[in-house]
């Protein structure tokens, strides 16, 4: 958040040198309201750019084994475009690299689904997916997979076969 607000105050400034430049250089006077009019705009502008465009930004620089399952957008009060154009603030994801897949058992398969959202920290929260019985089991608290691929004091919730996560650490290869 303060990379954005220094950004934002870059921006205000580049404004203000381009609109005294032109000031100078154009030989009339531009109106008093001009100068701060085109600080103003410039940082709003850059601000509206800056949230619309994070969302495309992380998953460019995300690698290809990392699969987005879902985003979810938001609107506010203070942001009354977003009720016409919602803007990504978060989204879930898994990394195809740390899926483990059981031996003894194929259809148990552990992975660490990652909530990644605009200025905090990405949690990753350790799962169990069973793909026989598309069920999810949280690894917090207790509950953990064994080498062996047995899952121990978990609670596994049923899944629709078409949940984005279960499809996702099902997927083999």
């Amino acid at each position: 958040m303060t990379m954005d607000l220094i950004s934002m105050l870059a921006v205000g400034v580049l404004a203000f040198c381009i609109a005294f430049a032109l000031n100078h250089l154009t030989g009339k006077r531009l109106p008093k309201w001009s100068l701060p009019a085109a600080i103003g705009l410039a940082m709003i502008a850059f601000s509206v750019w800056n949230e619309y465009s994070w969302f495309p930004r992380v998953r460019a620089e995300l690698p290809p084994e990392v699969e987005v399952l879902r985003t979810a957008s938001d609107s506010a009060p203070w942001r009354p475009w977003t009720y016409l154009a919602p803007i990504t603030t978060r989204f879930m994801a898994l990394d195809q690299r740390q899926v483990l897949r059981s031996e003894l058992h194929p259809d148990l398969v552990a992975a660490e689904i990652m909530l990644v959202q605009r200025w905090t920290p990405t949690r990753r929260v350790p799962v169990a997916f069973d793909c026989a019985a598309n069920a999810r089991a949280d690894l917090i608290e207790g509950a953990a997979m064994t080498p062996e691929g047995d899952v121990r004091d978990a609670v596994w919730v049923p899944l629709p076969a078409d949940d984005a996560a279960l499809m996702a650490a099902c997927r083999k290869g």
